[in-house]
Parts: structure tokens; sequence; C-alpha cells
């Protein structure tokens, strides 16, 4: 048999010691990459504290399969994470990190132990917003919740890293915007995410707290068309009466279905686009910007030029072309002076219009209100940034988009965090 693909790959890392091993795989460190880990799963698939423990012929790769998927997806996002690439059908590599001993639990559905701690709940109540609870990791005391609160007190330090204030408010809001992407991704599969764990670390070389340990589905519930008779995560093999091979061959089976599945999430939906018309070359610098942060949330970008005054049946022409084409299309016109493009798309085209003037220091105030003061009947809306035009055609985009709603998302979520780090930086210096 010809060697794979993959163990030529197998061949070229050299493993050190073993760093750790857990249930269900095992970390190596890698000579010749420092400051990088071999995550290895094993065939092992356990519940109730590894009360319940069984080999799963094949585990190992559709877990790794799995998570490998959940954190290119939440990697391409925008997210900051440990992965770095897949490595071999049974491992991956990552940076090494120093685990933040918390499991980090999601819900948007109640069920589980949640309505063992809240006798009165019913099963299915739904939380907007979504319901955030951390569990100290502890097997001996059986993962004991904790509160916030707690958690500050442990005041646990790693990788010369304090866990303050600062890093448990990090962690909870990107727990939440992990999951609301990834509940986003999987609704594209007609599956109801209804709950999950994750955990985070402090990358050894960077010392930045990072989404960590793995993805799969041992991680989260998972309700095909939101019907819990159906669920398709590791909750079936803890609700086994007995494990029978028949038995295992029905979890399997679910697991694989999953790591299938998983690949889909990475796959756009509706690919829609957006197309910049501009009055003359002069405003291509502008239109340029446009287009840059359109190819940030992976949105193609197309620039023409056409004047609405000078000629407007090659306007309309142009409009025609992106028209017919059953391309999800947004306009963005971008003139100066009079902006007659913008106001001539939007009341000739049932698609979204909006006009970005390059507004100039000397008659802008004036030139604006030909972008804002329309005849009845037009719908254009007026930007006046250029990467906020392309964030504003975005959104529109990523309402049938999850791709590009998960760009945004995490973001978001950056830009909050990087507000918190500076806070945080600057009391230190005042202090």
């Amino acid at each position: 048999k010809m060697p794979s693909h993959h163990e030529d790959l197998k061949e070229k890392l050299k493993l050190g010691q073993k760093l750790n091993e857990g249930k269900t795989k095992q970390i190596f460190e890698l000579v010749d990459e420092p400051g990088y880990v071999l995550v290895q799963s094993k065939d092992q698939i356990t519940a109730g504290n590894a009360v319940r423990k069984d080999q799963m012929e094949g585990k190992a790769a559709i877990a790794n399969k799995t998570t490998s998927c959940v954190f290119k997806l939440l990697q391409d996002a925008g997210f900051k994470t440990a992965f770095v690439r897949q490595h071999s059908e049974t491992a991956f590599v990552a940076s090494r990190c120093e685990m933040i001993p918390i499991e980090w639990v999601c819900r948007r559905i109640a069920t589980g132990s949640f309505l063992k701690r809240n006798p009165g709940v019913k099963e299915g109540y739904r939380f907007t917003p979504l319901k955030m609870e951390m569990f100290f990791k502890d097997d001996a005391n059986n993962d004991p919740q904790w509160s916030e609160e707690q958690l500050l007190a442990a005041g646990f330090e790693l990788a010369g890293l304090t866990i303050g204030r600062c890093e448990v408010d990090i962690m909870s809001k990107s727990t939440v915007a992990i999951f609301e992407v990834l509940e986003k991704a999987w609704a594209t599969q007609d599956c109801t995410l209804v709950d999950m764990k994750i955990e985070f670390g402090v990358n050894v070389t960077t010392k930045e707290i990072v989404l960590a340990d793995v993805i799969d589905n041992d991680s989260w519930r998972l309700w095909p068309a939101g019907d819990r008779s159906q669920q398709k995560d590791k909750q079936v093999y803890r609700d086994l009466k007995e494990v029978t091979p028949e038995a295992m061959q029905m979890v399997k089976r679910n697991f694989e279905w999953v790591a299938e599945r998983v690949k889909l999430l990475l796959e756009s939906q509706a690919k829609g686009r957006v197309v910049v018309l501009m009055g003359s070359t002069s405003d291509v610098a502008h239109c340029e910007k446009i287009r840059k942060a359109c190819g940030s949330y992976g949105i193609p970008c197309h620039l023409r030029v056409t004047s609405a005054h000078k000629g407007p049946d090659e306007t309309l022409r142009i409009k025609a072309e992106y028209e017919g084409d059953g391309i999800p299309t947004i306009f963005v016109a971008v003139a100066g002076r009079s902006n007659g493009l913008g106001p001539v798309m939007s009341g000739n085209t049932a698609y979204p219009v909006i006009n970005c003037p390059p507004i100039t220091p000397d008659w802008g105030a004036q030139d604006i209100w030909s972008s804002l003061r329309m005849p009845s009947g037009l719908g254009c809306s007026t930007v006046l940034s250029p990467e906020a035009a392309a964030q504003f055609a975005a959104q529109i985009l990523g309402l049938n988009d999850h791709l590009v709603w998960l760009k945004l998302r995490a973001s978001m979520l950056n830009t909050w965090i990087s507000l918190k780090q500076a806070d945080k930086k600057l009391q230190e210096c005042s202090l």
C-alpha cells in the first residue's frame, strides 16, 4: 500500500515529550517547532467522568476532522485560537498554551444539567440573551459550577498572566460570540446548536488568551430541525441503557454524520457582491478603500466608471449587466460634487444602493445634500466612510451569507477586546 499524504506528513514531525494526556487525547511537544504542540486524538469515548468508557474504532479521526473544521471556521472568521493546521487523520498542530482550568458553557435552550440545577424550569426554555456558565475542571469533585467571584478569587496565573477581571470578561464575551457564530453556521444545515462547552488557554509565546482545547461532537448538543429525538451529539452515548456493538455502531454513525456536515459549514450559502460605480477615475482611491474593506469580509467587489449625468445610457447598461445574472448585488455610488449617480441608480433598480460620496473640505457641506435629499420613491442610503459603506454592504449580505456574518461578529468582539485591553494597559501605566 502506498503511504498516504498524511503518513508522509507524520514522518516529518519530531515529537518531544508527552506534555499531557486526557481521556480522549494526548499532547506532545514538537522538537523542531518551539512554542507548538501536536494534539493527538484517541479512539476512546467516555461519559460521566469516565464512569462509562469504550473504544470506538475511528473515533480519533472523526473527532480530529470535526475539531479541525470548526477551528478553521472560527480562525477564518477572525477569532484568536490555538489551532494552527491539521497534521494527519488523527492529529492537529496547535500553539502551546497554559490552559485555564474552566469549562465555559453557553446555552440557548435549557436542557440537561441546567434542569437538574434549576428545578421548575421547563426543558426547551429559550435563553435570550444566551446563558453563560462556568465549571471548575476538577474530576474529584465532578467539575463544580463556579461563579465569577470564585474564578477571580482563585487568582490563576498562567504563562505569567494573572486571570483577573479583564481576562474573565474577555473569556465570557468570547464564549458568547463563539456560540452565536457556531449557532449561525449550524442553522444553515437546519441544525439547532442547543448548548456547548469550550476552554481557553494562554498562548505561551504571545501571552494572549485564545480559544484552545478542541471543539468536536463531545462539546455540544446538536438537534437537527430543533428536534431533540434526532440528537446527533455525544448525549446519544451518555443515554445508552447498555453498551452493545449495535448501539456503538449507531453512536459512530451519528459522529460521522456530524463530521461530514461540519465541512459544509465552511461553504458559503449565498454569494453576493458589491459593485462600486464611480463618476470618474479621480475617485479611484476612495473606491479602492471600499474594495479593500469588502475583501476583508470575503465579498467580491467590482469597480466601474460611469457618469449618470454624462452617460446615463451607459449607467443603465452597466446596471442591467449586474441585474441580469442572478447574483445578489449591492451598488455603491461614488460621485463628487452633485451625486446624480446614486439617485439615478436607486430610482431604476430594486437592488440596494449606498451613496458614498468623496467629500471635499471646500464644497462638501453643500455637495452632501445631493446624496441626502431625494425625490420620493428613492431608498438609497448614504454612508460617508468608505470602510463603513463596505461594512454596511457586508451587514446586508450577512443576512443570507453566514460566512460574512461570522466575520462581522468576530470583528465586533475583537474591537471590544482591544478597548478592554487598552483600558487595562492605561490603568497599569497610571499606577
